[in-house]
């Protein structure tokens, strides 16, 4: 077998990429197939005869990749594998893994070397890796470091507002997602977050917490049938997560963030539209640029400063999955 080495970033992205909050046996088998296509040499593989390749010849190929390339960038000959049972134990404590899958965790790649590519300004999946080594409980030093991982829930949310809001206002009430293990993930929309919670569940071993839109009871239906014991679903008693958002607080953020273009009161809302709607209209009439939901759900995020920041049903919705 003939390869080339891996660089130094292209270690670091394989080692991100192994340890992020995904389908074990998908994550493993795009990894190790990145690196047999880009770095092996002989036997040549075309990218549809991987497929057909045992997880465990792919692992082989990979593995021998990855560590050929670690020492020759690091001299340590202390050699074992905890990380990798780490690793293993955590992964099958997620994710209803098959045979498959357990040949790819099953690697001798020397992950005792690949703590030597991460520091401070690592991603904290890999910042992660690094400290699960040091024998301390796994849980104990996710609420000490603030390492998000081990991930123990998911928040299922519709879209890029309750993703970049929710972590913002628990925080506010004292809550960490990185410190209490949550992984939350937008699904891009109400009908996503049928497909992707049918998706998960087939995959996933812990709980989800489900936040929906007003006009989601259709979607609702379906899942009901399907919802697992261990789940549970947050309908938003009215309109969008927006609608949530205290008026003082939108008023506030676009006072504060945009006070050299524009200045707005209550009588800029019309009471019959919803906030995402007035917020579009503010936006034209004011001669601001395009409303966009994410952007300015990054400017409310900085604004959140007291408790009437925070209304009712989002104070409710962040004890109900903080159970």
């Amino acid at each position: 077998m003939k390869f080339k080495k891996l660089t130094r970033e292209q270690l670091i992205i394989s080692f991100d990429r192994l340890t992020r909050f995904k389908n074990t046996k998908e994550k493993y088998f795009r990894v190790f197939s990145d690196i047999i296509l880009s770095n092996l040499i002989e036997p040549i593989y075309k990218k549809s005869e991987l497929v057909s390749l045992s997880s465990k010849k792919l692992t082989y190929i990979a593995e021998n990749i990855i560590n050929d390339s670690l020492n020759s960038l690091f001299n340590n000959t202390n050699n074992n594998n905890i990380i990798n049972k780490i690793i293993y134990d955590y992964e099958n404590s997620l994710f209803y893994n098959d045979n498959d899958t357990q040949d790819f965790l099953n690697n001798n790649i020397e992950y005792n070397l690949a703590v030597n590519l991460i520091d401070e300004s690592s991603p904290i999946n890999l910042r992660w890796l690094k400290f699960i080594n040091t024998g301390r409980d796994l849980i104990e030093l996710r609420k000490c470091k603030g390492l998000k991982f081990p991930i123990e829930r998911v928040l299922l949310v519709e879209g890029i507002t309750e993703e970049i809001l929710l972590p913002a206002f628990s925080k506010y009430l004292g809550h960490d997602f990185y410190r209490e293990g949550i992984q939350i993930i937008p699904a891009g929309g109400k009908n996503q977050v049928v497909k992707l919670y049918y998706k998960m569940i087939e995959e996933l071993k812990i709980p989800i917490y489900l936040l929906l839109d007003k006009d989601a009871e259709e979607n609702i239906a379906q899942i009901q049938p399907r919802l697992r014991k261990t789940d549970k679903i947050h309908l938003v008693s009215c309109g969008e997560f927006e609608d949530l958002l205290p008026k003082s607080l939108i008023i506030k953020t676009v006072n504060n963030e945009l006070s050299n273009f524009a200045c707005i009161t209550e009588l800029d809302f019309d009471e019959n539209l919803p906030n995402a709607r007035n917020l579009e209209n503010i936006f034209k009439n004011k001669g601001l640029h395009e409303f966009k939901k994410a952007d300015f759900a990054k400017l409310v995020r900085d604004n959140i400063t007291q408790d009437s920041d925070i209304s009712n049903e989002i104070g409710t919705i962040i004890k109900e999955f903080m159970l």
